[in-house]
């Protein structure tokens, strides 16, 4: 089922505010049909289908999955990853002016990139080193045993 255009500009609409009557609005429906049936839009199979969609690709796009956030976690390990750091520099000149020697300071600044640091690497090998499970210092073991108490107080006493 195709939709048509002012249900598409409608899904579209929604998904950016989800208010459905200014969806309904944007989209050029009237303004009777806006506070009265644009609920119904909501209800259309292929709306809705549209709607489902078009989230699910907003949402891949936005958030990171496990083998993305696996990479950056690696990739800052190897410090693969740069920093950016502005650097102040400066550099002294002497000139000779009017017969005098005269010092001239001219600070100046760059943008150094740098590998990311030991200590975000290491927090990096730390987090990927506990997903898989390299640093368990607990065992976990499965085990079906029936515990059994027994009084043996009254031996103690007796004698």
């Amino acid at each position: 089922m195709k939709l048509t255009l002012k249900q598409q500009k409608f899904a579209d609409e929604y998904i950016k505010t989800g208010n459905v009557y200014q969806s309904a609005k944007s989209a050029g429906y009237s303004e009777n049909y806006a506070k009265g049936n644009s609920v119904k839009l909501l209800e259309n199979v292929s709306v809705s289908e549209y709607i489902d969609n078009r989230m699910n690709e907003i949402k891949s796009q936005a958030i990171a999955d496990q083998t993305e956030v696996l990479e950056y976690l690696t990739s800052v390990m190897r410090r693969e990853k740069k920093e950016s750091q502005v650097v102040t520099l400066s550099r002294t000149e002497s000139k000779w002016v009017d017969g005098k020697k005269q010092t001239v300071t001219e600070e100046y600044t760059e943008i150094v990139e740098t590998p990311a640091r030991l200590s975000d690497a290491n927090k990096a090998a730390e987090l990927l080193g506990k997903r898989y499970r390299l640093f368990t210092e607990r065992h976990e073991i499965d085990a079906n045993a029936v515990i059994q108490i027994v009084d043996d107080l009254d031996v103690l006493d007796d004698e």
